[in-house]
């Protein structure tokens, strides 16, 4: 148990990853200040009424870490281990993500400590709608925009942008990204963040010379993100070896058809199980020998511990947090690339941002457009990291950092400070 104890938490390791490029950038104390704490941390304690007519009070958090660039944006999680403090994290996380690709957002994130899963659709309607109903005092289009994340969807979307429109009293489709396509949701949002990771490995693999076709490519976790990456890999001509979710993992040599493991995830509840493949744990999944590996699952998956006899050519993070700041210094003396999760999975705040801004002059683009559009900005974003990871010879984390902060500082300083 004493280990456990000894874990940094996720607030930690962003501070601590924070630190690491407010050093190389020689940041002011001042600046250094503000930006290691979070603007605003809201905790709401609100009664659901349950189907059997009990009723139960839920926790759940909205932060703001920083709007120096423009409103807070940031997905909401429902997770019975939800914490203030990952929270934080994963609201600093998305303030350098928004600076990294240049979009003009500060970071938010939201959380709600409930295990969806034992929950009636009416239930889930009803904790949302209250939920948002708490954080109503804090959200809007011009000052905090969520957005979906663990075990959120469009139809928790749809909810709150309901519930804000009711208090409003007239329709405010820009509240919250991720939304259904009727409701004024983007084209291309629902793979955007997995079209994000494509785009960045292609780049990484231009980078070190590697021929994508034939590349061996293992996912972990296979929900929204994780399964849409594998597809457009195997679109690639790349050869998925493995997968995994949060009860195990598949695993053949040959080969795996991604898009009928994900029909079989969506029978059975799982990747384990599909005909052809041995089962594997996600902990043997992560040492597998491959190409390229995709941590698609939660924070904290790659440590001291496993790092040493993690050797892909590349690791694209698909997930937020997955790399602990000691294992970016193993994998770098390995010459594994690392395409920090603030670069890499930023396709899916990129399109949210398409999405809003659709919304708020209500014209829509077509899914070229908003491909195209990401695409543009994706490669830019990488460009921009890999010539800041060569100018000072440090890993990409490092360098998408100090692309990200310096940004958020200069905003920070030229606004000054009020009154």
């Amino acid at each position: 148990m004493g280990d456990k104890k000894a874990e940094k938490s996720a607030w930690e390791i962003a501070l601590e990853q924070f630190n690491i490029a407010a050093d190389k950038l020689n940041l002011d104390a001042g600046l250094r200040d503000v930006l290691s704490h979070c603007k605003r941390e809201l905790t709401v304690n609100f009664p659901v009424k349950m189907d059997d007519g009990s009723v139960k009070v839920f926790t759940g958090y909205r932060v703001q870490h920083n709007l120096a660039r423009g409103p807070a944006k940031g997905g909401i999680r429902y997770r019975d281990d939800v914490t203030l403090d990952e929270v934080k994290a994963l609201a600093m996380w998305m303030t350098w993500k928004c600076a990294v690709v240049g979009i003009p957002y500060g970071g938010g994130k939201g959380g709600v400590i409930v295990d969806p899963k034992p929950l009636s659709q009416r239930e889930m309607e009803n904790l949302t709608r209250r939920y948002a109903t708490e954080i109503s005092v804090l959200i809007g289009p011009e000052r905090d925009i969520p957005a979906p994340d663990v075990n959120t969807d469009e139809q928790t979307m749809a909810w709150i942008m309901d519930t804000i429109s009711m208090h409003r009293g007239y329709t405010v489709p820009a509240v919250i990204t991720g939304k259904p396509i009727a409701l004024g949701g983007s084209l291309g949002r629902k793979e955007a963040t997995a079209r994000g990771v494509q785009y960045t490995i292609i780049q990484a693999a231009k980078q070190l010379g590697l021929d994508l076709k034939g590349a061996t490519v293992v996912v972990q976790g296979y929900g929204n993100a994780g399964s849409i990456a594998a597809r457009l890999m195997s679109e690639l001509d790349c050869k998925i070896i493995a997968v995994s979710d949060s009860q195990g993992g598949a695993y053949n040599p040959k080969g795996i058809d991604p898009v009928a493991i994900a029909n079989h995830k969506k029978a059975t509840t799982t990747v384990v199980g599909f005909p052809g493949t041995g089962k594997i744990t996600n902990k043997e999944l992560l040492e597998l020998p491959c190409d390229i590996l995709i941590p698609a699952a939660l924070e904290k998956a790659i440590t001291k511990e496993n790092a040493p006899r993690i050797k892909p050519k590349i690791i694209a993070e698909a997930a937020n947090g997955p790399t602990t700041p000691e294992a970016d210094e193993i994998l770098y003396a390995n010459n594994v690339l690392v395409i920090p999760d603030i670069l890499c999975n930023a396709g899916g705040v990129t399109v949210s941002y398409f999405e809003w801004v659709q919304d708020l002059q209500n014209f829509f683009w077509t899914e070229d457009e908003v491909r195209a559009k990401l695409k543009m900005i994706m490669d830019a974003s990488y460009a921009a990291v890999q010539e800041m990871a060569a100018k000072h010879k440090i890993h990409m984390r490092t360098a998408a950092n100090m692309l990200a902060v310096s940004r958020v500082a200069e905003a920070t300083r030229l606004r000054g400070i009020y009154p």
